[in-house]
């Protein structure tokens, strides 16, 4: 049974239970946090945008407006982060939790795969917003949990499906860390009608990245449909390819209806990295 199903006490119980262990072992870890903010890096690594509002069957408009300030409330606590070499940068570290007293309101969050309201709704879109940014560089993630459903069709997309990261304050966190010897840089910011966001640093890096993917299909399995591919990554120097790598395999259930003609015949499902079950009844801060 799903635990967004358990009685609503043992529901927060489980939820407060994971907090606590989260907290306990960001004070045993001892890892070195990326907490230092500084004017722009002089070199730019790479830039992304992505539009803020997306029309989705079921998501009402005024979510996606309350995602938006969630957003704007989010940015000033992680753009203009350096990540020295061997710091470790964490969302939750960053932004903390989000709650009204402190400014955030209502947005998208996808409970058993329904869009419902949640305080600080919409925050994901920054966790894809720098795992996008992040796998276009030599940076190494070391936390990241996948989509588990595939909610709504494609719209406009222009990344890769199963690129995105979820969260779920503060046990389901994006990280990454910095393992060369070069210092790095976060920028977020806000337009009229886009999430902007770039990676600079201290010195011109001599690699470009290219990630793209591969095997993407649809299978029916029983009365299930899923969605597969994987993502891989080029890595260029002066134009000639170094080296070509498999990043990871992606697999979400599908919510939407698929045509008959896009399915393949069921076979093994692909392998996906390990995430919580606890992830399901709040997949984490929307879309």
């Amino acid at each position: 049974m799903s635990p967004s199903r358990w009685h609503p006490v043992l529901y927060r119980l489980s939820v407060a239970r994971l907090r606590l262990l989260r907290h306990v072992k960001q004070r045993l870890g001892g890892h070195a946090a990326a907490r230092t903010r500084q004017e722009p890096l002089e070199f730019r690594v790479f830039k992304h945008t992505s539009k803020l509002i997306r029309v989705a069957p079921g998501v009402d408009l005024a979510l996606q407006h309350g995602k938006v300030q969630n957003l704007r409330t989010a940015i000033p606590f992680l753009s203009g982060v350096v990540v020295r070499p061997g710091e470790t940068f964490s969302f939750y570290d960053l932004v903390g939790e989000p709650t009204r007293a402190r400014g955030f309101v209502e947005g998208v969050e996808l409970r058993d795969g329904v869009p419902q309201p949640g305080v600080g709704g919409g925050l994901c879109q920054l966790a894809n917003m720098l795992h996008w940014l992040v796998l276009h560089s030599p940076l190494t993630v070391v936390e990241r949990h996948h989509h588990s459903l595939d909610p709504f069709p494609d719209s406009g997309r222009v990344v890769p499906f199963g690129s995105g990261a979820t969260l779920f304050y503060n046990y389901l966190d994006f990280r990454f860390r910095n393992d060369t010897d070069t210092t790095f840089q976060v920028r977020l910011w806000l337009t009229d009608k886009l999430l902007e966001g770039e990676l600079r640093s201290s010195r011109k890096w001599p690699e470009k990245f290219h990630v793209f993917e591969r095997n993407h299909r649809f299978v029916r399995e029983g009365n299930d449909v899923f969605r597969e591919n994987e993502l891989w990554r080029e890595v260029r120097r002066a134009g000639v390819l170094e080296h070509e790598e498999r990043l990871f395999r992606h697999r979400a259930r599908v919510l939407y209806p698929v045509p008959l003609t896009a399915l393949e015949p069921p076979s093994r499902p692909a392998a996906v990295p390990h995430q919580s079950r606890l992830l399901e009844p709040a997949l984490a801060h929307g879309r």
